[in-house]
């Protein structure tokens, strides 16, 4: 084997050794099961030469003494004593495999069922944790498909491929061992026909491996579609396009169709063919062992279990070229898994070698941007163009400008879900690349302008800011970002759930659970992102009371269209085209600015 697809196995056979204990304990099942199957075998021997034809068990080669006893002693019973012990014997066999059979299956699928379980929780936790541009450049179908279609075929390679594998391989032992010390020449003689079965599974097996990976990449994109589809179903109807989105659908639908019959009409292929190459080999040995058992030299019992033994070994050889592919169909998922498995963390990707994190305990001085540019790709114009500004502790910053103008950014660079490639940005004069990014966001509640819930209760989507809240604060948060009076009306109150994305709530109910979230967290740093852009003017109005109450010794950062909800800011930054342009109070704008006060006009005089 090469040495990369050795790495390619040892990466997927890694997902087994937590569970190697229970692996060790099923394989110890098969062997017995194995063992149980062979002795069934061997009872032709006593039925078809004592019990049907009274005749001598006739073995061509010696027999250890212990065995040539047992067999002298069986040819010296009569055929009706052999038929009771055989019965007998025939019962407890078949007892002890069924045991063995289940047992070996209950615990390789415990041991797949784990795996899937324990890779699904890896993958997840790690997209946890990658940075946020990660998000910006994979599409959400794509991250779905790893986490089930992906996983799925690595239960399909444990449960039944690592099963039919490690069982099919103990039979192919034991059953050899019969054949080759019962005839050694015609045993040395079948095994010639193996390397006309391994070679062509070998090669139709690269070929699956290749096919399952366009298969995987189609489901990706159907799981891209499927996610696109539900979310802007809305937008769907309103422009009339269902027809253009089932075309798409379909389109997509049917590249996958075409690749996973592909690869199923070569792992189809696989087993009828070792069957029939197999089935040549059994043509041939029964021509020459049946001369042996017409001149004598061949009891025909002993004859019997060296054809059934034979036999028996077609159907393992065929699960195992099957197993093959299976395991083919794996390593490409195990690829794509890995490509997950193996990104670094927000704090790995974030970490500046050789400086320890240091703690954020608290916020007393405030934020300080100095000469910051940042740019989202490399070879693109820069966002944020030489950057300069403080808040202190206790003020209010807003931030105005239009689309575009480089406002959000700025949150982003704050938050660390990005890095500057110029410039700091410094929490109480530590640049906060030093700081712990665990104890940099705990200080911090964010109110996006996209609202964010989740299929939850009312109460847990508020708690999401305080997970040990207790429903004392979150009535309190509530009340004091008026949502109570909707929640109480909600058929469970608090305990509503209120579908995915909050879809039961209206656009400003929902605003207002994000703000209550905001409002239980109580940071020092809030950051509010056209956080009342989706309230009615009553709404507003209040929401703008409550939160005098809640910015008070806070540093805040406000991203505002609507200047109305920022005229009492400490100080107003007029962003254009990633620079500050202007930069003053509101009174002080007015008097003074250009970009500003046009903007004010625009809004004030519709």
């Amino acid at each position: 084997m090469s040495k990369p697809g050795f790495l390619e196995y040892k990466k997927l056979f890694r997902f087994l050794k937590p569970h190697v204990g229970l692996l060790v304990i099923a394989s110890g099942c098969m062997f017995f099961s194995t063992i149980f199957s062979s002795a069934s075998i061997g009872m032709i021997v006593p039925v078809a030469d004592k019990i049907l034809s009274n005749n001598k068990i006739i073995v061509p080669r010696g027999l250890p003494p212990f065995l040539q006893q047992f067999v002298d002693r069986i040819n010296g019973m009569e055929p009706v004593m052999v038929l009771k012990f055989t019965a007998i014997f025939v019962f407890f066999i078949f007892l002890g495999k069924m045991i063995f059979v289940f047992l070996q299956g209950y615990l390789m699928n415990m041991v797949s069922l784990r795996i899937v379980r324990d890779v699904r929780n890896k993958i997840f936790e790690k997209l946890q944790y990658v940075p946020l541009h990660y998000y910006t450049t994979t599409r959400t179908g794509e991250l779905i498909s790893r986490i089930t279609n992906d996983v799925s075929l690595i239960n399909n390679a444990v449960s039944s491929g690592m099963t039919d594998f490690l069982y099919q391989i103990m039979q192919v032992i034991v059953f050899s061992c019969i054949v080759f010390y019962v005839h050694f020449k015609l045993a040395i003689l079948s095994f010639f026909v193996f390397p006309a079965v391994i070679v062509p599974v070998v090669r139709i097996g690269k070929k699956i491996k290749h096919f399952t990976r366009r298969t995987q990449e189609k489901m990706a994109d159907i799981n891209s579609l499927l996610t696109e589809s539900i979310q802007g179903v809305k937008l769907i109807k309103a422009f009339n396009n269902e027809s253009y989105e089932v075309g798409r659908f379909q389109q997509t639908n049917f590249h996958h169709y075409k690749f996973t019959m592909k690869t199923y009409k070569r792992m189809i292929m696989i087993a009828p063919f070792s069957e029939f190459v197999s089935s040549l080999a059994g043509i041939g040995i029964l021509w020459f062992a049946g001369q042996e058992v017409i001149q004598g030299k061949l009891s025909f019992g002993v004859f019997g279990l060296f054809m059934g033994s034979l036999m028996s070994m077609i159907s393992p050889f065929k699960k195992i070229s099957t197993t093959y592919s299976l395991f083919q169909q794996a390593l490409s998922a195990s690829e794509r898994i890995y490509q997950i498995l193996d990104l670094q963390t927000e704090k790995e990707v974030f970490a500046i070698p050789g400086v320890q994190p240091v703690e954020l305990t608290s916020v007393s001085d405030g934020i300080d941007f100095r000469n910051v540019w940042f740019r989202y790709h490399e070879h693109e114009e820069y966002v944020l163009k030489n950057i300069s500004f403080q808040v202190k502790k206790n003020q209010v910053l807003a931030l105005v400008g239009e689309s575009g103008a480089g406002k959000t950014t700025i949150v982003n660079l704050l938050l660390r879900f990005y890095d500057p490639q110029k410039g700091t940005i410094s929490i109480d004069n530590t640049d906060i690349k030093n700081l712990d990014l665990t104890s940099l966001r705990r200080h911090m509640a964010f109110v996006p302008q996209e609202t964010i819930l989740f299929n939850d209760t009312i109460a847990a989507n508020i708690a999401y800011g305080l997970r040990d809240a207790t429903e004392e604060q979150i009535r309190g948060a509530a009340q004091k970002a008026l949502c109570e009076d909707f929640i109480l009306k909600m058929p469970d109150g608090y305990q509503t759930r209120i579908g995915d994305r909050g879809m039961k709530l209206s656009g400003g109910e929902r605003q207002r659970i994000a703000i209550a979230r905001v409002i239980l967290r109580n940071p020092q740093i809030l950051i509010l992102d056209e956080a009342t852009s989706n309230l009615d003017n009553k709404s507003e109005h209040l929401i703008q009371e409550a939160l005098k109450h809640v910015i008070v010794n806070k540093t805040v950062i406000i991203i505002a269209h609507r200047l109305s909800t920022i005229q009492h800011a400490t100080q107003i930054m007029v962003l254009d085209r990633g620079a500050i342009k202007e930069s003053g109070t509101h009174e002080e704008l007015l008097r003074d600015s250009h970009i500003y006060k046009r903007l004010y006009e625009l809004q004030f005089s519709r």
